[in-house]
């Protein structure tokens, strides 16, 4: 009896002390998927760095760059093959860290003068084909034709037959559970450009691209993830139109499934707006950038939305995820020291300060 009750004591107290070590159940990097010939070192790198911090999340963003066999002419340059991304798979199931591939979806279809990989193979989608883009270098913000990066058109018939093709693809090479789909920074949508969407309610535009994503992946099981700027007023709340919606995309908080998980950036202040999505019954995690001041904010006020939350809404409250907007050769190298003092990525440092604070 007393070694049945010294056992209990024991189990007591070791989950008590996993509880306060643990206060939000997700602790994230979101990053570029490395280049092939970095794989090996990636891989190192999460054992032996990021597994250690308390890492149980990894979002890598891989876009075009995947051997597709579905659509092989989606391919980027330098693609990553199957053993590449098996290897970086079986070294976060070996180390309890959950991995999601990212994909960006609606938006961010160009960058600056540079088409991506679907509206270069595919021009028919673009939902703004009158809009140039300008010559390399003679990009400019803001300009006349409002083009931050182009958009595909979610109500062209074939469009997802194709994006939906690639999903499916590399859901199942990763043998993930979720999915990233982006959607952040949607500018052109509902545009006078596009014979099927102009005229058609933006906010419902946005709502239905979500929905239809989320649906799809929901047949095999797996969740959608997304950044949640698209979802908030800008205008309103004094964010701004990157942090926030200035094209009435806002209001789709109200229209999209609630299990969508939402990754909530803001990388100058740590504003508050986790709460908004949770209060709308959407899980939501925290996404600092570069600022460690401004991930240490952020990490203090998650915990407070965590302390103060209703029995409904505290579960809500995922955790956080850093991220990481430079190569994935910069961030280890500024994480290990070793980069160039003029080519430091202050990610690396947001992430070290975060590690340190969040499993405290």
């Amino acid at each position: 009896m007393k070694s049945v009750l010294f056992l209990f004591i024991l189990l007591f107290f070791a989950s008590f002390q996993i509880i306060a070590e643990t206060p939000y159940p997700v602790r994230g990097l979101c990053i570029a998927a490395p280049p092939p010939n970095q794989v090996d070192e990636f891989a190192g790198f999460i054992e032996n760095e990021l597994a250690p911090s308390g890492l149980n999340l990894l979002i890598l963003r891989v876009d075009w760059g995947y051997e597709y066999e579905s659509h092989p002419e989606l391919r980027g340059n330098n693609p990553l093959t199957k053993k590449d991304v098996k290897m970086l798979v079986e070294v976060c199931r070996a180390n309890n860290i959950r991995i999601i591939p990212q994909i960006n979806l609606l938006g961010h279809q160009s960058w600056h003068s540079t088409l991506g990989k679907l509206l270069e193979v595919y021009p028919q989608f673009d939902e703004t084909p009158n809009i140039k883009l300008p010559a390399p270098g003679e990009y400019e913000w803001p300009n006349s034709d409002g083009l931050y990066c182009k958009s595909y058109c979610p109500l062209h018939p074939e469009v997802h037959h194709v994006v939906f093709a690639l999903v499916d693809e590399i859901v199942e090479v990763f043998e993930t559970d979720a999915f990233h789909a982006g959607l952040d920074e949607v500018f052109y949508i509902g545009h006078e450009d596009c014979p099927r969407c102009y005229g058609h309610d933006k906010a419902e535009l946005f709502a239905g691209e979500v929905t239809k994503i989320r649906d799809h992946l929901a047949k095999s099981g797996a969740e959608l993830w997304m950044w949640g700027d698209r979802l908030i007023d800008g205008k309103t709340t004094g964010v701004g139109l990157w942090e926030g919606s200035y094209n009435n995309t806002h209001r789709a908080i109200d229209l999209i499934p609630k299990d969508v998980v939402i990754c909530d950036w803001h990388y100058e202040r740590p504003d508050p707006t986790a709460f908004l999505f949770a209060s709308k019954g959407l899980n939501v995690l925290t996404c600092p950038w570069r600022t460690p001041e401004v991930a240490l904010e952020q990490e203090k006020m998650m915990r407070l939305f965590i302390d103060s939350a209703t029995r409904e809404m505290k579960p809500r409250y995922l955790g956080m995820l850093q991220t990481v907007w430079g190569s994935t050769r910069n961030f280890m190298d500024s994480y290990n020291g070793t980069a160039n003092p003029d080519r430091i990525d202050n990610s690396a440092n947001s992430f070290k300060a975060l590690s340190k604070v969040w499993n405290q």
